[in-house]
């Protein structure tokens, strides 16, 4: 059966990478090392997947302008500490691999920075795996859909060839700007309730659902 899509495009924090834990309580303990009021769990979650200069203003608008700079400094020692502990979601190497071998393009539109994704990428072994990568320092920051409009455009793919997979609101309604279908990943940082809200074409808990959905839908 021919193919639905060209294209699939994954987030790489909480989607790809068990990391919502991680960026959670970097940005709660740069709080703690600085006297700021420290957000709340849920507040902390909800900016993942932003740009991180976006995400920590709009977790700690108590730092200030003249604070952030030491809140950026704090956030990278406390990630940068446990950036080897981040292991992949259970399946998702071998799906994107296999996915690759089944002729897809593959990408991935992220949050971080350029140099944070390159470890990534390059930790887990995976930077071959991907047609094209762009991060929200390369351009404008998540849900404006400038990130996903440009690798569509790098790889000609036509905007209802392509499919987002992500685990945030951030990554839905950026789907959604772009005009691209979307799948939600309630494994990461965003409620079931927020994503469903954005109408993805299904929620699935876990890669293994992922695989079986493709396997019919893709």
């Amino acid at each position: 059966m021919a193919k639905q899509y060209d294209l699939i495009v994954f987030d790489w924090d909480g989607t790809v990478m068990d990391s919502t834990a991680v960026i959670a309580n970097s940005i709660q303990s740069a709080c703690r090392d600085l006297d700021l009021t420290v957000p709340s769990d849920e507040v902390a979650r909800h900016v993942i997947g932003l740009g991180l200069d976006q995400a920590l203003r709009y977790a700690v608008p108590s730092a200030g302008a003249e604070r952030h700079a030491d809140l950026v400094a704090r956030y990278r020692h406390h990630f940068f500490s446990q950036e080897n502990a981040m292991p992949l979601f259970a399946g998702a190497e071998q799906l994107i691999k296999d996915l690759r071998a089944d002729g897809y393009f593959l990408a991935v539109a992220t949050g971080k920075g350029r140099h944070g994704l390159d470890r990534a990428l390059n930790a887990s072994n995976m930077a071959q795996h991907f047609h094209s990568t762009r991060t929200a320092e390369e351009t404008l920051s998540k849900p404006d859909p400038t990130m996903l409009n440009e690798i569509l455009e790098e790889l000609e793919v036509s905007a209802v060839r392509a499919l987002m997979v992500g685990d945030t609101t951030h990554d839905l309604q950026m789907a959604i700007n772009a005009g691209v279908p979307s799948l939600g990943m309630t494994h990461g940082a965003h409620p079931e309730a927020q994503l469903l809200e954005l109408k993805p074409l299904a929620l699935l808990d876990d890669f293994a659902a992922l695989r079986e959905w493709l396997k019919i839908h893709g």
